[in-house]
């Protein structure tokens, strides 16, 4: 009888680690656009190559090099899956890049499009938006 309570200690830690395995937790694709969104407003052309598609990377750095004279800062966002079309995942956000023109405080809506996240090796990648 002393081996059913290590028995039902070991099934007990291996359902929590299941459970905890598969928590609810932000898709990868999700975190590769959230990371991308950030880097863009961080103007962090490096981090922006590493997220970006080999076919998106030009265009990603020509936003970063829009961005260059402005103050920039991410405010409210969230994203989420919205879909799948063959390898591509698309997620939608919300929230802004709010851009400070001198005191001029314009927002680009997360919301106006839908990013496109490609697995390309082993890591997930933006790789456009619609």
């Amino acid at each position: 009888m002393g081996k059913l309570p290590n028995r039902s200690l070991f099934i007990f830690l291996l359902v929590i680690f299941s459970l905890s395995s598969c928590s609810g937790g932000e898709s990868q694709a999700v975190m590769a656009i959230e990371s991308y969104i950030q880097a863009l407003s961080d103007k962090d052309a490096v981090q922006i190559s590493n997220l970006s598609c080999g076919d998106w990377e030009r265009t990603a750095l020509r936003e970063v090099d829009s961005l260059t004279a402005v103050g920039s800062k991410v405010e409210n966002m969230s994203c989420k899956e919205a879909g799948q079309e063959g390898i591509d995942i698309f997620v939608s956000c919300n929230g802004v890049i709010a851009l400070d023109y001198d005191g001029e405080i314009q927002q680009i809506e997360l919301s106006d499009r839908t990013y496109i996240a490609r697995q390309e090796g082993s890591e997930w990648r933006m790789c456009g938006y619609r």
